[in-house]
């Protein structure tokens, strides 16, 4: 909702949604966004829960057949170069802040215990907050530009007003021109959600990124481009970030090992409930225990899945009932708006970390998402890097002392050669794009 009536993201994987919703709204047509969205969001969220229930066992054997450390770290560098060439004004500056990104998720006292880039500031030994990072470079980054426009530049008139809302429904044969859209980035963010730690913002990016390609092909004369109030920008994101969400319990329930941070506060609560274990035996029928009675780690894991779906009943009912209503709020001006969602976020800052080094931290990461916005660099490329770059760190580490401290342990996979191949012809083949 923020991302689409306000040009602020809630989330990371929600910025995509900004770039053709923001511009729609803009447009009068809010509700007509909002709706959209929920549809995909609740779409792609019912198609993962179904993929989950089916195919958690077998997903997750071929996952941890075929993916091993050297593999798991190749994908993660294969997704960060992707990234960085598709998406913002070049190729250049999409590497640019993706190392920025890689940067500060560098910041730390290491595995050696030794400080690192902390430049002697003991507040600092534990890394940069990710809260603080994350919200500083996409919200306070918006908001210091935004600030800017309206009180800086004539230009920006229409801006104070606020936006107008028009009265605008969805009809049958535009859903169903979102249909593919909407399945192609199901699929794309189950998959993703089923590979452990790789997260709903590069999911909402891929599926973003595919459909535009694929729109390109598409689309008439008439429809608006990318990034100008696609509907099918908007579903191809929701439906992409939202189908991760069932998929992470994938490697969770199967393998015990967590796909983001929800997925952690997920097995904490279970546990307390009822001493949960996440593993393989979590779907075998009598989980060691003997003589035909049910493992009771198996009951928690398909009363989880009734939830899910139940859960799904609420968001397809009361959630579309409120979407359809909360588009009244882009009439609000955005000079009395935009102040509000300053204080907001750097109290939650505050109260979360309860450190006036995060607040600072936050301040700083928006100036540098004002910078980067001023100079046409997309901030994703950034944010993406900053949340894989500790996964990115951790699974390289491992699978450098799994192979025996062996330099060349990325080339010495087949799987892992060809996602590195891929790495490297995703940049060049971007390049070459951008020059032609």
């Amino acid at each position: 909702m923020p991302a689409i009536l306000f040009n602020t993201p809630g989330t990371p994987d929600a910025y995509m949604t900004t770039l053709d919703g923001y511009p729609l709204a803009q447009k009068g047509e809010a509700r007509k966004a909002l709706r959209v969205a929920h549809f995909a969001s609740a779409s792609g969220d019912t198609f993962s829960d179904i993929v989950l229930v089916v195919c958690a066992p077998f997903l997750a054997i071929m996952v941890e057949s075929y993916l091993d450390l050297p593999e798991k770290t190749a994908l993660l560098i294969l997704s960060l170069a992707f990234i960085a060439s598709v998406i913002g004004g070049s190729v250049g500056k999409g590497i640019i802040s993706m190392g920025l990104g890689l940067l500060a998720a560098m910041v730390a006292t290491g595995e050696d215990f030794y400080p690192r880039l902390t430049m002697g500031q003991p507040s600092l030994s534990e890394g940069i907050p990710i809260a603080a990072a994350i919200l500083g470079v996409l919200i306070l980054g918006e908001v210091f530009k935004a600030l800017e426009d309206i009180y800086l530049d004539d230009r920006s008139a229409k801006a104070q007003t606020g936006v107008n809302v028009q009265e605008s429904k969805v009809e049958f044969l535009e859903l169903r021109k979102l249909f593919p859209y909407i399945g192609r980035s199901a699929v794309i963010g189950t998959c993703i959600g089923a590979l452990p730690g790789i997260g709903s913002t590069l999911a909402a990016t891929l599926g973003y990124t595919t459909a535009k390609r694929r729109y390109a092909i598409k689309k008439s004369a008439s429809d608006p481009e990318f990034g100008e109030g696609a509907p099918e920008g908007i579903a191809a994101t929701e439906a992409a970030n939202s189908s991760v969400s069932g998929a992470n319990l994938i490697p969770v329930l199967s393998l015990g090992i967590p796909g983001n941070a929800a997925a952690v506060f997920l097995i904490l609560a279970m546990d307390s409930i009822g001493g949960f274990n996440p593993g393989p035996s979590v779907f075998r029928l009598d989980g060691g225990i003997g003589d035909g009675a049910l493992n009771p780690e198996m009951v928690m894991a398909f009363g989880l899945f009734t939830t899910m779906f139940v859960a799904n009943g609420f968001n397809w009912t009361i959630g579309g009932i409120f979407m359809r209503v909360v588009g009244v709020m882009a009439r609000i001006p955005k000079a009395r708006l935009l102040p509000i969602v300053l204080l907001l976020t750097l109290t939650a800052i505050y109260v979360q970390e309860t450190s006036m080094v995060a607040v600072w931290i936050t301040i700083f990461c928006g100036f540098l998402g004002y910078i980067m916005r001023r100079v046409g660099m997309s901030p994703l490329p950034f944010v993406i890097a900053f949340i894989l770059g500790g996964n990115l760190e951790a699974t390289a580490r491992q699978a450098f002392a799994a192979t025996g401290a062996d330099p060349f342990f990325l080339f010495n996979s087949p799987i892992a050669l060809v996602f590195i191949l891929l790495a490297i012809g995703v940049v060049i083949y971007s390049l070459r794009s951008t020059a032609r």
